[in-house]
């Protein structure tokens, strides 16, 4: 099986360990000190966590598109029922898309989207405008992709 890997820097290893087996509702497949990995299989991930204190936190958001807002709606719940606090962005325009989704965020700060794409849109959103590259960023991701956006010379997915 072929599954995406992503590795983050984190300042507390306990900490973001016990974040992330809630999120994805699983154990790490590995754990040493400093270091986890989980072997997620649904959505295929391999998320490895470094910890290298002072430089958790470094990432923009990550996110994990599912098949239906009914999936969305059920993160919602069982993310809730874990104590976390989550955003909830229902119908919303994102990046070109009416999207349901839910924010979470990670002990480092990190920002996790769970979302489901309804439609395309020919606007990139009410918020936030063309020309707010932070504004972009925390909506699409990198810095280069928020600048493309702000200027008009691009768009993320």
């Amino acid at each position: 099986m072929s599954r995406v890997q992503l590795a983050l820097n984190v300042d507390d290893i306990d900490q973001a360990v016990r974040f992330y087996s809630t999120l994805f509702n699983t154990e790490p497949a590995k754990r040493k000190p400093g270091y986890a990995n989980f072997a997620i299989s649904e959505p295929p991930l391999k998320l490895v966590l470094i910890e290298n204190t002072g430089h958790g936190g470094s990432v923009n958001h990550l996110g994990v598109e599912v098949e239906s807002s009914d999936q969305v709606h059920a993160e919602i719940a069982r993310l809730s029922q874990a104590g976390l606090f989550t955003e909830e962005q229902i119908a919303t325009t994102c990046c070109f898309a009416i999207q349901d989704k839910v924010w979470v965020t990670a002990p480092d700060t990190e920002r996790w989207e769970v979302y489901t794409v309804l439609a395309d849109s020919e606007s990139f959103g009410t918020t936030p405008e063309l020309g707010d590259t932070e504004a972009v960023q925390a909506c699409c991701g990198s810095d280069a992709e928020a600048k493309a956006v702000a200027s008009g010379s691009g768009c993320c997915s």
